[in-house]
């Protein structure tokens, strides 16, 4: 058994970055090659690629923190949705109060989204832990939960009171290709770059990550020496489902505005394979939610150039088709954590 001072550095770089790397190369290269031909294109793909990775990028933030501590979580469709929902109907019926402005009333909104998310978390940790089920099925409960909600109360017509525009960040928002990409975007857009960061430090250099990662890997050594697995399998659950209600309220309230039936479109499941891809690490999420994200924006753009001869039907399953090429290749040869799926039986 290998100890951690006889792996190279460079190994234990890439367990932690996943294929952040490699991407960014790959990415950057491509970059420049079409930056040089068509800035205003390469813009526009590079900014639709932030943003179709946010929500794959929080949806994959809630599955490894909670496959970390030994949670699987196949519900983060089915909590993104609900959340994008219960956030959209607070965004109407607080407006329609009258009481707060436009701001205050999407932060509130964005509030209830999170919580939403977080309680079903919480759904899911009761189920998991206090009632030892099958965790597939657990979650499977969350998205069939959560679409039979959204779809029976779902009303046509309702007033919203807009949604989240984007901030310009001074000067960096001027910088050539760079500036309109990075510091010209929405809050949910920057707050998900910033968590990618703190959820990396937070998971491998504090001790509540420490402690986490002991549920999920050794839970038995870890009660022994005095770390409450309950605890912290609740704990942790519960804090990732309120990722991916932040992921469901960036559907509603900054993306789009509105909410339409299943509107998730598949995205809690991509995300699934995202975390996979990633790693079970945050900047390997992240860099895989940007190629998810940059598939995405090309297929989007392939369909407006107009010219192609091909169906549009194939050009919108690129991203999905990436998923499976993603899962049938990298699925068994990514190690998740030991303990993850089993329920902890204290002796």
């Amino acid at each position: 058994m290998e100890t951690t001072t006889s792996i190279p550095i460079w190994k234990r770089i890439w367990d932690r970055l996943g294929i952040l790397g490699a991407i960014i190369i790959l990415v950057l290269i491509g970059i420049v090659v079409s930056f040089i031909q068509n800035q205003q294109v390469t813009t526009a793909v590079l900014s639709s690629t932030i943003r179709q990775s946010t929500p794959l990028v929080l949806g994959a933030l809630c599955g490894l923190i909670g496959e970390r501590t030994g949670i699987i979580n196949i519900g983060i469709e089915g909590q993104m949705l609900m959340a994008a929902f219960i956030g959209y109907l607070a965004n109407v019926y607080i407006g329609q109060l009258g009481v707060f402005s436009v701001g205050m009333t999407l932060f509130l909104a964005a509030l209830i989204g999170i919580a939403t998310g977080a309680l079903l978390g919480l759904l899911l940790a009761f189920m998991s832990v206090t009632l030892k089920m099958d965790q597939i099925i657990g979650g499977t409960v969350i998205n069939i939960l959560a679409i039979g909600i959204t779809g029976y109360f779902y009303q046509v017509g309702l007033t919203t009171q807009g949604k989240l525009q984007p901030i310009a960040l001074g000067r960096l928002a001027d910088i050539p290709l760079v500036g309109p990409v990075l510091f010209d975007n929405p809050p949910i857009t920057y707050i998900t770059l910033i968590l990618v960061v703190v959820v990396h430090y937070m998971l491998f250099y504090t001790r509540w990550g420490l402690r986490s990662r002991a549920v999920g890997e050794y839970p038995s050594a870890a009660d022994t020496v005095g770390i409450n697995v309950y605890l912290m399998r609740y704990v942790n659950t519960t804090i990732a489902g309120g990722f991916a209600g932040l992921a469901g309220v960036f559907l509603t309230l900054e993306a789009v505005g509105s909410f339409e039936r299943l509107m998730t479109n598949g995205r809690g499941f991509v995300a699934l394979a995202v975390m996979i891809f990633g790693k079970w690490t945050p900047f390997g999420a992240w860099g895989a939610a940007l190629l998810f994200g940059f598939a995405t924006a090309m297929q989007t753009q392939f369909q407006f150039m107009g010219n192609l001869t091909i169906p549009h039907q194939f050009i919108g399953m690129l991203p999905y088709l990436l998923t499976i090429v993603v899962l049938a290749g990298f699925v068994g040869r990514s190690r998740p954590p030991a303990a993850e799926g089993i329920p902890y039986e204290k002796e």
